[in-house]
């Protein structure tokens, strides 16, 4: 561990095992060898976002297109509404759950740029698998699509989560988007440390429990340096396109983190079924 930490909320960095028990971690490739501060979001968007990237297309989705800057404005406007209006701190978990959209893909960046830490769920989760995730992360805010209300408000009571801000609704005031209108689209990133933790990704529960596993903002530049340049090797002029959720972490390496780092472009499908991959392959391809 670096010894700096900008995450005040030091709830779950307490909760890691003792340094001891942690496993060697190997970066001896000089392209893993990340400064002492370093924050995900600035590598992944800020930066390809800057100069001629800004009018790159980054995500496409039926109905949407989206470049760069305009998913670097949103991320910024909806960080800007994390700070401002919910008084969320660096380290404080946020509660992530939508299909795959670009308004998701939007939220993930803003919790990492506020310092906090991203705590994606997947789409089909009922009430009784959300619970067990809420009370371990210890979530008091959630951002999810209104499509998936009824399972997560389910899960609320009696819990830990104390304000959920809905988007894709019915535009209701206090709906994100309405607060997003009302932000200027400027944000300064939290200057985390490269080992600040970034999301907490929860095993499915299969065979128990369902597990936090952390990843540090290091880690998620880990995997698209190692197996994101070196074994998929995108280009800017690249489409990536499939069907795992962003809140699994394979479908939040393929369908995010890799395309972005590579300047590339992503396709995010809300139904990713075989004749809706062929149809979205056959329009953006």
């Amino acid at each position: 561990m670096t010894g700096y930490t900008a995450q005040t909320d030091s709830f779950a960095r307490d909760r890691l095992p003792a340094a001891a028990d942690l496993p060697e971690f190997l970066f001896e490739l000089p392209e893993l060898r990340f400064p002492g501060r370093l924050n995900a979001a600035t590598l992944l968007l800020d930066d390809q976002a800057a100069g001629a990237g800004a009018g790159r297309p980054a995500i496409y989705a039926p109905g949407w297109t989206w470049t760069y800057a305009d998913l670097l404005e949103a991320a910024n406007r909806i960080a800007q509404v994390l700070t401002d209006d919910f008084g969320v701190k660096p380290g404080n978990r946020v509660l992530l759950r939508a299909p795959n959209n670009p308004m998701l893909a939007a939220c993930w960046f803003a919790v990492l740029k506020a310092g906090a830490i991203a705590v994606a769920t997947m789409p089909l989760l009922r009430a009784a698998d959300l619970e067990p995730v809420i009370d371990k992360a210890r979530c008091q805010l959630a951002l999810a699509d209104a499509r998936l209300a009824d399972e997560l408000l389910a899960a609320r009571h009696g819990g830990s989560l104390a304000r959920i801000c809905w988007f894709n609704g019915d535009g209701a005031d206090d709906d994100l988007e309405a607060r997003m209108r009302g932000k200027s689209g400027r944000f300064t990133n939290v200057d985390t440390a490269s080992d600040d933790i970034a999301l907490i990704a929860f095993t499915s529960g299969t065979t128990g429990d369902p597990k936090g596993t952390v990843h540090f903002h290091r880690d998620v530049m880990a995997m698209c340096k190692s197996f994101g340049t070196r074994v998929l090797g995108p280009r800017p002029d690249d489409i990536f396109i499939g069907s795992p959720p962003l809140a699994f972490t394979y479908g939040l390496g393929m369908l995010l983190a890799f395309p972005l780092h590579a300047g590339a472009a992503t396709v995010l499908l809300e139904q990713a079924a075989p004749a809706d991959l062929a149809a979205a392959i056959a329009r953006f391809g």
